[in-house]
């Protein structure tokens, strides 16, 4: 007969004793059970213990997570939380270095649970170590020099125990002083810090900037940006990625006409070279963290433009008209033309002329082109740096469309006015960057006006593509599309320099499309005859239901889910999947990512099918309509989805990436009943489809089709022979 639901046979340990086998009624108060342990060892004051989980985590059992506990797991009696807090309080300012440095690690590693951390704080610990820090280590700055790896140990054990507990959210971080954040940034202005003193100072600054806007204007008075630069010039990537996230959190939050500056700052203390030196050709490969944080920083960069790209011309503007001039006196060399010559109306003839070469929508005032918003002013300024950094390609491509027909002419005006409109929105310049993202491009950190050699070489190629196309203007949006396809295409590639870009748009002509797209046809045909049609209705349940089939069974595979917190580098994880008879829903939090499938019997919480009412999914989801950045969060609110239980009851998720948002969202409307209706189970069904009606539509006549698959043949005598696939 198998046990109890509710009882848990576990081993218990206690220093200097053997460990007990024991049985836990997990409807017995844990007061009650953890008194009937102490009780065992003869132990008085039972109050004053506790149980651990006896693992790496050391985590203290609770009520809460009780459940945790599984058949055949190991806890250790100890201290309670309470009584722990009290002695690490007190032992971290012992007098004796030894005994504080001792203590000081043993509180970094309690810090990580939430139940130490909750007592360790209810004793104003948070204050200690910030009181530590900004005036504690200094009587042992004399030591420095002939003690600094015990020195840098004290500092790193004091930070790293802060930026755990901080890390819980019980505190706030507007609560700290001016002399804490002196103190801070200076163990990073420093040259010579030790290596995990100056990362957590850097996880420190990062999260101040990014939790408080009070704590950004502080902490932007003590840090500047040629302080940080050095810390990129090493070989650390850690500390790199530290750096640029605390260059990114500063960014970010910078007021509007503070950016601009600030952009102006690291150009001239050229971040940029020393990035594409220092990390992106680095020998080190570069890992998912700091190509985030060079995702960000792109992002934040290219969003400098987004003040040009909505801001209208104004007609009237004569500083603004002159630009447009520039460009009529670069095109037609009409430098030396005398103010005075010839009528006004002759003037305005030729100007109306020379404008309609140009390509501009309005020949008598081109001004009213740059109206439209976005890209607004943006344009002007990508026409205008082609016109004087690329002056041969600018010149050949207005006088090559002034001698053709008419209506054959690229209109170079509004040409560039759309593809900067284009490029502004493949770049999504004036969004928010996602927090799952990667998607850096290593050559827009060659150059630094590297959005305006973007345009100039796309161009050109909308230029080439248009004679390619042999296209008029009726076929302006047509060759505008081919361009985008050519682009992304190339930018797939991850060209590591422009060159690069320019040299895979050329391997990219509008021939090379049309057999790409004839290709992709090819892999899709979809024949529209009646028998067909026939076919494909006849089919189509089949493979709805193998889809449905295939969902099901990647739900029962379970996914880790990721808790997006404020400091993305803690990452904290939770674990969901379907039980194998599609019944239940087992969740439950992990300590790290895991490397395969998590067990059921690991999975502390269960959710019933029958109860889950509807899978709500975006920003209707409870989780986006808090507070926070993730609101805003354009990719993170395409990743979210709840299932809503029982009364208002919600399981919140944000699915890893667009390919398991559609799993998950599939497979539960299908638990539920529900069309599935994701973008990826029209792929499938497309796909799917088209090799079934392939298969079904082939030539078998007088083919004799074995009904048992061919027999495998032997093993050859010998291997001593190769086969040259070149």
């Amino acid at each position: 007969m198998p046990p109890p639901a509710d009882i848990v046979k576990v081993a218990i340990e206690w220093p200097g004793a053997f460990p007990k086998l024991m049985e836990i009624d997990q409807k017995k108060p844990l007061s009650a059970i953890i008194k009937e342990v102490c009780e065992g060892w003869s132990l008085g004051n039972h109050e004053n213990f506790a149980l651990q989980i006896a693992d790496a985590t050391n985590f203290y059992i609770t009520e809460k997570n009780r459940n945790d506990i599984k058949n055949g797991s190991i806890l250790r009696l100890t201290t309670s939380p309470y009584q722990t807090a009290v002695q690490l309080h007190e032992r971290i300012q012992s007098s004796s270095m030894d005994a504080k440095l001792e203590s000081l690690k043993d509180l970094a590693n309690a810090s990580r649970d939430i139940t130490f951390a909750q007592e360790f704080i209810n004793l104003d610990g948070i204050s200690l170590l910030t009181q530590m820090v900004e005036s504690g280590t200094e009587r042992y700055q004399k030591l420095q020099k002939i003690m600094k790896p015990c020195f840098g140990d004290l500092l790193s054990f004091t930070l790293t125990a802060f930026v755990e507990l901080m890390d819980h959210g019980i505190v706030s971080w507007d609560t700290f002083s001016v002399a804490f954040i002196k103190k801070i940034a200076s163990y990073v202005n420093k040259s010579a810090m030790d290596t995990a003193v100056l990362q957590r100072s850097l996880a420190i600054l990062e999260s101040m900037v990014l939790n408080s806007q009070d704590l950004y204007h502080k902490v932007a008075q003590e840090i500047t940006i040629g302080q940080l630069i050095p810390h990129l010039q090493g070989t650390d990537q850690d500390i790199q990625t530290y750096t640029i996230a605390v260059i990114n959190a500063l960014f970010l939050k910078a007021p509007e006409e503070k950016r601009q500056e600030m952009a102006h700052i690291l150009a001239q203390k050229q971040l940029r070279s020393i990035i594409l030196s220092n990390v992106i050709r680095s020998p080190t490969p570069i890992n998912d963290e700091m190509a985030h944080q060079l995702y960000v920083l792109q992002v934040l960069t290219f969003n400098l433009l987004e003040d040009r790209m909505m801001t209208k011309m104004d007609p009237q503007d004569q500083a603004q008209r002159d630009i447009i001039f520039e460009l009529r006196r670069i095109a037609f060399d009409v430098e030396g033309e005398p103010n005075n010559s010839g009528s006004i109306e002759k003037r305005k003839s030729m100007y109306t002329r020379d404008y309609k070469k140009l390509g501009f929508i309005n020949h008598v005032n081109p001004a009213v082109d740059f109206t439209q918003i976005p890209p607004g002013m943006l344009a002007l300024d990508n026409m205008l740096y082609l016109a004087r950094h690329h002056q041969d390609a600018y010149i050949r491509i207005v006088l090559e469309n002034s001698s053709r027909e008419d209506k054959h002419e690229c209109p170079f005006g509004r040409s560039s006015i759309e593809l900067t409109k284009m490029l502004c929105e493949i770049l999504k310049v004036g969004e928010l960057p996602s927090e799952n993202c990667h998607d850096f491009h290593p050559m827009f950190f060659t150059h630094d006006r590297s959005f305006e050699e973007f345009f100039c070489i796309c161009i050109q190629l909308l230029n080439k593509t248009w004679k390619e196309m042999r296209a008029t203007s009726e076929d302006f949006n047509k060759v505008m599309q081919v361009v985008r396809e050519q682009i992304m295409r190339a930018l797939t590639l991850k060209p590591n320099s422009l060159d690069q870009f320019k040299s895979r748009l050329q391997n990219l002509s509008y021939t090379e499309i049309l057999k790409i797209r004839q290709s992709e046809r090819m892999n899709q045909e979809d024949f529209q005859s009646r028998p067909i049609l026939e076919l494909r209705e006849k089919i189509q349940p089949e493979i709805m239901e193998l889809i449905k089939q295939q969902r099901l069974n990647r739900l029962c595979e379970g996914t880790c889910f990721r808790k997006i917190s404020s400091r993305r580098r803690q990452d904290k994880f939770w674990y969901c999947r379907l039980s194998p008879n599609h019944k239940v829903l087992h969740y439950g939090d992990l300590e790290e990512s895991p490397q395969g499938e998590v067990p059921h019997d690991s999975l502390q919480d269960k959710l019933p099918v029958a109860d889950i009412k509807a899978v709500i999914t975006g920003k209707d989801c409870p989780h986006m309509k808090e507070k926070g950045a993730l609101k805003q969060n354009k990719e993170v609110l395409e990743l979210a989805f709840s299932v809503l239980y029982e009364s208002d009851e919600y399981l919140n998720f944000i699915a890893p990436d667009k390919h398991e948002y559609c799993v998950w969202t599939d497979g539960l409307n299908a638990l539920l009943g529900k069309e599935m209706t994701s973008d990826y189970t029209k792929s499938d069904m497309d796909t799917l489809l088209s090799m079934e009606m392939k298969l079904r539509l082939l030539d078998l006549e007088n083919i004799q089709i074995p009904e048992a698959p061919p027999p495998i043949p032997k093993e050859p005598s010998n291997y001593d022979f190769v086969y040259d696939c070149n």
